[in-house]
């Protein structure tokens, strides 16, 4: 099973598509948890999760924007994808029941 911050990656890098490398995929997370990600744990987490083939890396061309540098480009793989749903899929059924889980029609009744 994917941790939070595993899931946060796969799922951000997914909806990226082929736009999604290192710097996009920190924004991305950033935005849409409300917390820091350092580039230390974005690239362990992803050096993790290509090494459990639920990813695939490699270097883009170089960029006049990036001072010369390639970009470590990012793909999630149908494993990630998988693992990715079947933690989605874990966190929905645990929720059910829960307080802040209950529909918008429920709270209104």
């Amino acid at each position: 099973m994917l941790g939070e911050f595993e899931y946060l990656l796969i799922t951000t890098a997914a909806r990226l598509g082929d736009n999604a490398y290192g710097s996009a995929i920190r924004e991305g997370i950033e935005e849409i948890a409300q917390r820091k990600c350092s580039i230390g744990a974005l690239y362990t987490t992803i050096e993790r999760l290509e090494a459990k083939g639920l990813l695939t890396t490699w270097m883009g061309e170089a960029t006049a924007e990036r001072g010369g540098r390639a970009k470590r480009m990012v793909r999630v793989t149908g494993k990630g994808t998988r693992a990715a749903k079947e933690f989605y899929d874990a966190v929905m059924r645990v929720s059910r029941g829960a307080s802040w889980a209950v529909s918008r029609s429920e709270r209104l009744s």
